[in-house]
């Protein structure tokens, strides 16, 4: 008995294969080439399979030719000739969380919230310390703020807080949703920012080594105080080329490590090793030693080579697979943002959102989402 099978235009197999990127996909699918080819069709059961594994509706497949999906913000990559699509797990995650802010801007609007006065507030003026020196008073943060921290991991999360404080979402993951067998690939973005006069969402690629995390926290800051939302990739820490990722990079460095600080430190300390430099300025500056080279870096005062031998050591040494492991409500909490969560808890007990959608806006079902709200209410 023949089995039924289905005509697909090799573009759109192409395309889907594509979005996807690198996989195992030969030897999921044998007749892949075949496929592309023309040379045979697959079943509809094979077609729905090879729709889960390229995480593409299956409806997708079906059309006359490729679908047009443009990117729901500016995605800037560092280096030239990049893809410039981008990958439907990112395209997911941008689009859920656009949706999860529109509700949130409307939650906060009906209860009598103002606007934000920071967001896009430096649009006119691009100056980097003026930049730095606002984000630092509205964050109520004084000059040494990171040094009085024991490590420049307690810094990342008092900073994070400190940020969520002044209405800003932050959220952390390294999946799509919570399918945790949809990852988010840090080489193509370590996060990105939706900017908005109400509610600002930024989203931390959790995949990133948590060394990196920091830069990426003040990077999209930047971006609020400029309104403008973007995602980037800022491969390998390397300078970007684009005019406003510039001024974000430029902001987030003379944020984590002032210029006038640094160089009066690198005047005192008599350490001849360049390791040992890094060393001593991620302990006085409570950042890590990468983003300590990056800012010497940008200041000229050691060359690319020099830094991209660093990153790439370094890198070899630190873990940077998926961080999100322990407490799945703790982790929950932070792939929602602790903001967002609180919100929609109160919302619901409030009476003002309706149990299934609390449930569409988290991801969380039934018993899962009960106990997510008493384990946020029990602390």
């Amino acid at each position: 008995m023949s089995r039924v099978t289905v005509d697909v235009n090799p573009d759109v197999l192409q395309w889907a294969i594509d979005k996807k990127g690198k996989g195992d996909i030969k030897n999921k699918f044998p007749k892949i080439d075949e496929w592309l080819n023309g040379i045979s069709k697959p079943t509809i059961h094979q077609l729905e399979n090879f729709a889960k594994y390229v995480s593409v509706p299956f409806g997708y497949l079906l059309l006359s030719k490729p679908p047009v999906e443009n990117a729901p913000l500016t995605h800037f990559r560092t280096l030239p000739g990049s893809n410039e699509n981008i990958s439907s797990e990112l395209y997911e995650t941008i689009m859920e969380l656009k949706r999860r802010q529109s509700w949130m801007r409307e939650y906060l609007i009906d209860n009598g919230y103002k606007p934000l006065t920071f967001v896009g507030s430096k649009i006119n003026n691009k100056s980097v310390k003026i930049i730095v020196e606002d984000i630092k008073s509205t964050l109520k943060l004084p000059h040494n703020w990171a040094e009085k921290q024991p490590n420049w991991q307690a810094a990342l999360e008092f900073l994070q807080k400190k940020v969520e404080e002044i209405g800003i979402v932050v959220i952390k993951s390294g999946i799509v949703g919570n399918n945790t067998h949809r990852k988010l690939n840090v080489s193509e973005f370590r996060g990105f920012v939706l900017v908005d006069e109400y509610v600002p969402f930024i989203f931390i690629n959790a995949a990133d080594s948590k060394s990196a995390q920091m830069f990426t926290i003040a990077h999209e800051l930047a971006h609020i105080w400029l309104g403008i939302s973007a995602s980037f990739d800022l491969h390998n820490l390397q300078p970007a080329k684009d005019e406003i990722e510039q001024i974000c990079d430029k902001v987030a460095a003379e944020f984590l490590v002032p210029e006038d600080s640094l160089r009066n430190s690198l005047n005192e300390i008599k350490i001849q090793s360049q390791s040992d430099i890094y060393k001593f300025l991620s302990r006085k500056f409570k950042v890590s030693e990468i983003v300590c080279a990056r800012r010497l870096l940008d200041l000229g005062l050691i060359t690319k080579d020099v830094f991209s031998e660093f990153y790439n050591n370094y890198q070899k040494k630190e873990k940077t697979t998926n961080q999100e492991g322990g407490n799945f409500y703790a982790t929950l909490n932070l792939r929602l943002g602790r903001r967002f969560s609180e919100t929609v808890i109160q919302a619901v007990k409030e009476g003002k959102l309706l149990y299934k959608e609390a449930y569409r806006l988290t991801g969380c079902y039934g018993k899962t989402f009960d106990n997510f709200m008493l384990k946020k209410y029990s602390v």
